[in-house]
């Protein structure tokens, strides 16, 4: 049996552990998004291993094509997902559809890292090598920032290692690196060497690695949601009542506008 098998099984078990885990504990409610993920990851990891067997590589190129854009989008959702659990204990005081401002946020970042993702790309690649390229790394550098930002305002938003938030971000980043890490490094070696090989094998095992890290996290009890400090809370209050300013203004100037239009 060869390590790509092993490292695949593995890996599976670690998804169905998981999701049955979620399962158990009515997790998917508060988390639907990584729910699906997860799911999505056993589906999907099923279907290349088949594909890959089965199909030429052209057909599997393609077909990676269009997995990894619904990989994206699901970890586009996902961010968002975290990012507003994160902000549980003032929801109540925020604006409705302030998710709407994460979710754009998050899509601005994601645009603003594309062009930067293909830097580290090798230079004989075609158009569509490059977009695949993008559509493996701007995802894996938005989740390591994701990642970082989280863990660094810690203090500030009042989550810890225990928080379910922080875990799953864990997960998220530290596979990223690693996978971001495994592609600079490979800029500067010839395919199909030794070092190469072991470089893959070390990227794959970042991915079981985050799984079995999950599996332990979601076996344990989470920590009770703490309140955000008083100055955290009025800070995100009050950045939240900026935002729903500027837009009433914008809503009453397009308004204005469209009256003057009328009265012409």
């Amino acid at each position: 049996m060869g390590w790509e098998i092993v490292i695949l099984v593995c890996g599976m078990a670690a998804e169905v552990a998981l999701i049955l885990l979620m399962i158990r504990g009515r997790v998917f409610r508060t988390f639907p998004a990584f729910f699906i993920y997860l799911c999505w990851s056993l589906l999907s990891d099923t279907l290349f291993y088949y594909v890959g067997v089965k199909y030429t590589p052209a057909t599997f190129f393609r077909i990676s094509l269009i997995q990894l854009a619904v990989d994206s989008a699901m970890i586009f959702a996902l961010l968002v997902e975290i990012a507003w659990s994160v902000l549980r204990p003032i929801r109540s005081s925020l604006p409705k559809y302030s998710w709407i401002g994460i979710a754009a946020l998050i899509a601005i970042s994601g645009l603003i890292l594309w062009p930067i993702a293909g830097l580290a790309a090798p230079s004989n690649l075609a158009a569509d090598g490059m977009n695949f390229f993008r559509l493996q790394q701007t995802p894996a550098i938005l989740r390591a920032i994701f990642f970082l930002a989280l863990a660094g305002f810690s203090q500030l938003l009042s989550i810890g290692w225990r928080d379910r938030e922080l875990q799953i971000a864990t997960g998220l980043g530290f596979y990223s690196i690693v996978s971001l890490a495994v592609t600079i490094l490979h800029t500067h070696q010839l395919t199909g060497t030794q070092p190469y090989h072991w470089l893959d094998r070390i990227g794959s095992f970042s991915y079981v690695a985050a799984l079995a890290y999950w599996v332990y996290a979601f076996a344990t009890q989470p920590a009770e949601r703490r309140e955000f400090t008083p100055q955290m809370q009025s800070m995100l209050l009050a950045v939240a009542g900026a935002a729903r300013t500027t837009r009433v203004d914008l809503k009453d100037s397009a308004s204005g506008k469209t009256g003057n239009g009328r009265k012409r």
